[in-house]
């Protein structure tokens, strides 16, 4: 607040990030001023002090100084390399997802920004989270590349569209209070538009107004139902004994692929297996698993990675681990939700769309 109390075209300080940001720029600026300074005071007191005044005037010689020039090598060289180290430090500090932070997953459309808690609360151009903990954005884009930014928070993130990354964004607020959100990218004639709020509350607060609850029930409860309407649950067996790799603890854990590499389950590898599975392969499995890309929405797919996330593993946390069926077959729709290599022959387990698709609840666009 140092920085910005004196400095009133600044936006509110209100992450923990924000002071850090400010210090880093006002760094800079003064820096800026300094030499723009000296470098156009020099110009004018040369030009005038070494100024031609006489038609036959010859110039001294001039012997090379080698003090000087080292003098403004080294300085210049200094300054660049702590706006190097500093400006790193601060955006690995920006963009590191701590583990234990609360899940809350986003979704960009033309023109409107969808919010939806875990516990099944559902907000458009509205966030509410608790002041004083730490949140991760899982984000993705319906349509076009979209920007979330909070300038009081000092964070902006591109949402990019496509069926292989999810974008994360962490933060921890660190005072209530009503804080502008937009879209920092060109969308669409109604860009200027897409614009909200993050409501910071106080810790009981939040949990108050948590506690309203929610009609469809939690995330990982929708993802469930989903995942057994599209016949998921067939393949994805928790014995072991389907021709899918088990869902049960995968979350976090190192795959081994077909090919001979590894890779780590996250949301991202969830999202790529469900709808590109022949992308990654599961060793000792074929791919045999059906393409989802357009059969489910983007609100869909998030519930069912939360699903899957709730079935715990190495990188499950307290807020995802919330089974709400029971045993029940992974929704690990794996990358390569195939057939374990037996002496038996096992068919494609091709998975049909159930005849009506769960819609998304009604939702006029901002005029």
């Amino acid at each position: 607040m140092i920085i910005a109390s004196w400095m009133p075209f600044l936006p509110d300080e209100a992450s923990s990030v924000s002071a850090e940001v400010d210090a880093l720029y006002t760094y800079l600026v003064i820096i800026t001023i300094f030499f723009s300074t000296l470098i156009f005071v020099s110009i004018v007191y040369f030009a005038i002090k070494y100024r031609r005044r006489s038609k036959n005037e010859i110039p001294a010689k001039i012997n090379e100084s080698k003090a000087l020039e080292i003098t403004w090598t080294v300085i210049p060289f200094l300054l660049a390399m702590t706006m190097f180290v500093w400006g790193s430090s601060l955006y690995f500090k920006e963009y590191y997802i701590p583990k234990n932070a609360e899940d809350i997953y986003v979704v960009a459309k033309q023109w409107m920004w969808k919010f939806q808690h875990p516990e099944g609360q559902r907000e458009i151009n509205e966030l509410h989270i608790p002041v004083g903990r730490k949140i991760k954005l899982i984000m993705a884009s319906e349509d076009v590349i979209h920007s979330f930014f909070v300038p009081a928070f000092r964070l902006k993130e591109d949402v990019v569209p496509g069926p292989k990354r999810y974008s994360m964004l962490s933060f921890e607020a660190t005072r209530p209070g009503r804080y502008h959100l937009f879209c920092a990218e060109y969308c669409g004639t109604n860009h200027a538009g897409m614009i909200g709020w993050v409501n910071v509350m106080r810790p009981e607060e939040y949990e108050s107004w948590l506690s309203g609850g929610a009609a469809e029930g939690s995330m990982a409860a929708s993802g469930e139902k989903m995942f057994q309407d599209l016949g998921c649950v067939t393949c994805h067996r928790a014995d072991a004994q389907g021709r899918g790799p088990v869902l049960q603890g995968l979350f976090g854990k190192t795959q081994t692929l077909a090919n001979g590499e590894t890779v780590i389950a996250d949301e991202n590898y969830i999202r790529e297996s469900i709808l590109d599975p022949q992308a990654k392969v599961v060793s000792n499995f074929q791919p045999i698993m059906p393409n989802f890309k357009g059969q489910i929405s983007e609100e869909q797919l998030l519930q069912l990675v939360a699903y899957i996330k709730s079935l715990g593993g190495p990188g499950a946390t307290a807020s995802t681990l919330s089974n709400p069926g029971g045993e029940m077959s992974s929704p690990q729709m794996n990358q390569s939700s195939g057939a374990p290599n037996t002496s038996a022959p096992q068919s494609n387990a091709v998975k049909s769309t159930p005849s009506t698709e769960r819609s998304a609840p009604n939702e006029s666009r901002p005029k």
